[in-house]
């Protein structure tokens, strides 16, 4: 029998399979049949992400040569680290979906690619890498931690460790809100500021509205994600709230108050013409992040040319 004859039998015998661990929330793996619809999504979520961490290292990498003190300068490196190493895990987790890092690479070198819209704002003051550890990793970890359950293994298994170590990064940039608003009146003013110019960029990681989010509905379906946008942005308005007042800061949301009766903090609406323009290039730093990305790819060019040729040495050597 003709392999043309035998595949829509394994095809169908694969979606079924596939819709069985879907309906039973078990995890589907790179040699599990999949639809191409589901590869692609996850391609372009689980790259996207990956882009994210990369990008993401820039604006703190910014303070590392000024940081306050050593202590400062030794965690913010190993925070700036940690995010390699998701870019790295995420990647990894990409490539078992069958597009390779070089695609990955050139997509976002290339500007056809996504990042997260809120490493395109810049930091200017130190007080940035407290609402950045505090807001942004904070919106991060709210929706990352339901992807430690998402329906492709490789990307679930990935996100445990990024989860527990961005828990971490939320709690340095707290501590540093909390040292700068213990401190002088400058410093207070100083945190105020920062926290600010993040709070609704932070609030607009999350992604549009539901109503216009064309792909959370179908990857809520296939257990990829397991909250919407709207969902999860309350999440993080109901966690942020109480923590601002532990810290003394205000929120810049003069219609954040709340509801007795959704049981929930109202927030005001955002300006999401903004959201728009930053994640089609015209942000504040579009253009000098990948810039940067560019030049270091760029830079690094002796150094994966030596990595192939070492490689294709030890190949010689084993097959002599």
């Amino acid at each position: 029998m003709s392999t043309a004859t035998l595949a829509p039998d394994v095809d169908e015998l694969g979606r079924a399979r596939f819709e069985e661990l879907i309906a039973a929330d078990e995890k589907v793996e790179p040699t599990d049949w999949m639809p191409d619809a589901y590869r692609r999504t996850l391609i372009r979520q689980i790259s996207q992400h990956a882009h994210s961490e990369i990008i993401g290292m820039q604006p703190e990498g910014n303070w590392i040569t000024r940081a306050p003190s050593l202590q400062r300068k030794a965690i913010l490196m190993a925070k700036v680290q940690d995010e390699a190493g998701h870019g790295l895990y995420l990647y990894s987790a990409a490539q078992t979906l069958g597009i390779t890092r070089e695609e990955m690479y050139e997509q976002l070198l290339s500007g056809t690619a996504k990042y997260s819209s809120i490493f395109n704002y810049l930091t200017p003051s130190w007080a940035d890498m407290g609402s950045i550890g505090w807001l942004v990793d904070g919106a991060a970890i709210c929706n990352q931690v339901p992807l430690c359950r998402a329906s492709y293994g490789p990307y679930a298994r990935a996100m445990i460790r990024i989860c527990k170590e961005e828990s971490f990064h939320q709690r340095q940039g707290f501590e540093i809100l909390l040292a700068l608003m213990n401190g002088t009146d400058e410093q207070r003013a100083m945190a105020q500021e920062s926290v600010d110019r993040w709070y609704a960029p932070a609030l607009m990681m999350f992604g549009p509205p539901d109503d216009a989010s064309p792909n959370s509905a179908q990857s809520m379906a296939w257990n990829i994600k397991r909250f919407s946008n709207d969902e999860l942005r309350q999440r993080f308005v109901d966690m942020i709230v109480p923590q601002a007042e532990i810290l003394g800061v205000t929120l810049p949301d003069p219609d954040l108050r709340w509801n007795e009766e959704r049981g929930h903090w109202d927030h005001g609406a955002l300006d999401w013409d903004e959201f728009r323009a930053v994640l089609s290039g015209r942000g504040q730093a579009n253009s000098i992040r990948l810039g940067k990305r560019r030049r270091a790819h760029e830079d690094g060019a002796w150094v994966r040319d030596a990595a192939r040729a070492y490689a294709g040495r030890q190949l010689s050597e084993v097959a002599s």
